[in-house]
């Protein structure tokens, strides 16, 4: 088996940590667009892109470092208040980290982008400061020559009465190993400190052990440095931000006196009559000092006194291990059958009478606790928050919106909600097609808002919350909604619907998820193909979700999308129905109660109804709508689920008998049977048996809701009786 490649997957890491920078990019800008002019603002979109052109050129992607480059010159205009956040500005802002993100997949992916819309985005970002930077190379302002066990980078020679009329920085950084492992190079981050200012450079070789001595992993050298520039101390620091963690560094100000800067130089060269340091002990570390308080460095073989409190200690990154999803699967089905066998363990102690104070009992409780935890974890590893599709969104509203020429503005919620990764993954595309939509049918043109007394600008709000146990995604515009008489009249002239049908404004709004339905006068590159919302909802419903569509005219349109919040283990009631054993998700579930006959009211020769705190709920027979039984006519007594809809609508669900409640394992059916009807997934329960489990919205929506029986009535679930049916019931 060949040897997995070290490079490749410190290559893969750079550009796991390239999402996480492109993410808090956009969370600047968008801070920007907002009005935050303040400089941690911008130093956190121009850092951002610093760290990436860093990163880039450990790999050599000079594409992405050439235009990571020109990007950040262009922002450093603003950072010194030379340029202005106006709105043209943070289009050609956003512009230009929509193609840095470009740039970083096609360096991931190997691909190519057309150059001549990458030059003329960066012409357009230039623009707004009157000229184009000096390209990286040029910017350099020093050589590499190429000593013996050392790398002198050679600057200005700087005397101390010079210094001491020219403000600088002194710094000392060593590389840490992990530097070098994570593709890091410190010739690229002198490189970039020699864009700040004129920079003098000393490489220490003394710590470099005899050949034979030399560890290949480690790292011996280190580096003094005089950087002569008037900037603040963050500016210098955000040089080293790419590494750290894997370095020492320290910044300290030099002294404008003629000793201070005599210090200064004494600092940047090596005592050339000190001894060649053992090379067991580590060298000791400096606090990195703040310009205010400037850093004393001893002379070799003197002791500092003991500052009178200690510094504090620099708060660590988070420590993370990228994970094939593979192995995190893996585990997850590992855990699904661990609550499985928790389940038949739960039941063998039952069956054989055990008391609930034996050891055994508590011992029991203790490993289905135990189970619930470590499904818990597994779950949270699996979880991520929709804060990149949300972002991922924002890109998909500014090319639309400029396609069909129209202002629209992305208003955003719940960008912390996690959902599982896959689920994310999946998303993507529906949704993409969801904001589309938004933005080409649902907001009018300018002129048409304005005549409506609408602001020009158009918004699309992208929503997301855990509720009921579900995760719910909301898609909506502040547009004209939808034109139910003209929807209704392409339905009838492309023959998807009868001629002169009445349809209810919900029945109407539904037609738009039928294949082929489209409103579009004209193809273009947003809409008009007939291909859409039908596979928009095929989408969801292969994740188990549901979507339902709501529309004020004259007030905008809202799609809702309603998604398990894991594919994996759910909390269930388990109840049995005409003998079958059915999982209701408990997340549905508002109440259960038992039925009075003085509560039931007849609707209709089939159908009935139940007084429930002053309102009127549909009752369900949910063995004849599963086609296990005729309806029974007679409820008193029954035991009944009160289960609610997203959009806050009831029904009643009349079941045999409630067993218990249970986690259950999902087990997808989809692959197998196709979508069933009123049917989510499948289980495996304690005693080893197979049980259903419900969708009980989707019941609800096909509901025939018979609840009296006829002699020669058939039930067919999801299928309404015929006239004559209904009046052979009657």
């Amino acid at each position: 088996m060949r040897a997995p490649d070290p490079m490749a997957e410190i290559r893969a890491s750079f550009f796991v940590e390239c999402e996480e920078l492109l993410e808090s990019l956009q969370d600047g800008l968008t801070a920007m667009e907002g009005g935050a002019s303040d400089s941690e603002t911008i130093n956190v979109c121009f850092r951002a892109v610093h760290s990436i052109k860093g990163g880039a050129g450990a790999f050599g992607l000079d594409d992405l470092v050439r235009f990571a480059h020109r990007y950040e010159t262009v922002m450093d205009e603003m950072r010194a208040g030379r340029l202005s956040a106006d709105a043209e500005a943070m289009r050609l802002f956003f512009r230009a980290a929509d193609v840095l993100f470009d740039l970083v997949r096609a360096a991931r992916d190997g691909t190519s982008l057309d150059e001549a819309d990458i030059e003329a985005t960066l012409s357009e970002l230039e623009g707004l400061t009157g000229g184009s930077p000096k390209p990286e190379g040029e910017a350099e302002a020093v050589e590499f020559t190429p000593m013996t066990l050392s790398l002198d980078l050679p600057g200005l020679d700087i005397s101390p009465d010079e210094a001491a009329a020219a403000p600088g920085w002194d710094i000392s950084f060593k590389p840490e190993r992990e530097l070098f492992v994570t593709g890091n190079e410190p010739r690229h981050l002198l490189a970039a400190l020699s864009e700040v200012g004129p920079l003098e450079t000393r490489c220490d070789t003394s710590a470099v052990p005899p050949l034979w001595d030399l560890d290949p992993e480690e790292n011996y050298l280190s580096w003094s440095m005089r950087l002569a520039a008037d900037v603040d101390r963050e500016r210098v620091a955000e040089i080293f931000d790419f590494v750290d963690g894997v370095c020492r560094l320290d910044i300290s100000r030099c002294s404008s006196d003629v000793a201070g800067a005599t210090a200064c130089a004494d600092r940047l060269s090596p005592d050339p009559t000190s001894a060649r340091p053992d090379p067991e002990p580590e060298p000791a570390t400096v606090p990195i000092a703040e310009p205010s308080a400037p850093t004393p460095v001893a002379a070799a073989g003197q002791t500092s006194p003991a500052p009178a409190s200690p510094p504090e200690e620099p708060a660590k990154p988070k420590q993370t291990v990228r994970v094939d999803l593979d192995r995190i699967d893996r585990m997850v089905n590992l855990v699904g059958e661990l609550v499985i066998n928790q389940a038949m363990l739960t039941q063998s102690v039952a069956e054989m009478g055990i008391p609930a104070n034996s050891p055994v009992s508590h011992g029991l409780e203790e490993f289905m606790q135990l189970t619930r935890d470590i499904q818990d974890s597994v779950m949270m590893i699996r979880a991520q928050p929709v804060k990149s599709l949300f972002q991922r969104m924002a890109r998909i509203v500014r090319e639309a919106s400029a396609s069909v020429d129209k202002r629209v503005r992305l208003v955003t919620d719940g960008e912390a909600t996690e959902v599982d990764k896959t689920v994310i993954e999946r998303l993507s595309d529906p949704l993409t097609h969801m904001v589309r939509n938004a933005v080409d049918h649902g907001l009018e043109s300018r002129d048409k808002r304005v005549a409506a007394g609408k602001p020009d600008e158009g918004v699309v709000r992208l929503s997301a919350a855990h509720r009921s146990g579900r995760v719910i995604i909301e898609v909506s515009d502040d547009g004209a909604g939808i034109n139910r008489p003209k929807v209704k009249q392409i339905a009838e002239e492309k023959g998807l619907i009868a001629s002169g049908l009445q349809l209810s404004d919900s029945e109407i709004d539904n037609l738009l998820f039928l294949p082929g339905f489209s409103t579009a006068s004209k193809v273009s590159d947003l809409s008009g193909r007939g291909v859409g919302m039908d596979v928009v909802r095929s989408s969801i419903q292969s994740l188990g979700g549901r979507i339902a569509i709501s529309s004020e005219p004259g007030r905008g349109t809202t799609l809702q999308i309603s998604l398990p919040l894991t594919l994996a283990v759910l909390d269930g009631m388990v109840v049995r129905v005409a003998g079958e054993t059915i999982v209701v998700p408990l997340g549905s579930i508002v109440e259960t109660l038992t039925l009075a006959g003085s509560e039931i009211r007849h609707l209709g020769p089939r159908t009935s109804v139940i007084h429930i705190r002053d309102s009127f709920v549909p009752l369900l027979d949910l063995g004849a709508e599963l086609g296990y039984r005729t309806p029974l006519g007679q409820y008193d007594s029954s035991v009944v689920l009160l289960i609610a809809k997203e959009d806050g609508s009831r029904s009643a669900l009349i079941v045999d008998e409630i067993q218990e409640q249970r986690q259950v394992v999902i087990k997808g059916l989809q692959e197998s049977y196709g979508h069933v009807p009123g049917i989510a997934a499948a289980t495996i329960l304690g005693d080893g048996q197979v049980a259903l489990i419900l969708d009980p919205v989707d019941l609800m929506a096909r509901a025939s809701g018979a609840t009296r029986a006829a002699a020669d009535l058939t039930i067919i679930p999801g299928r309404e009786p015929s006239a004559e049916e209904s009046l052979h019931a009657g």
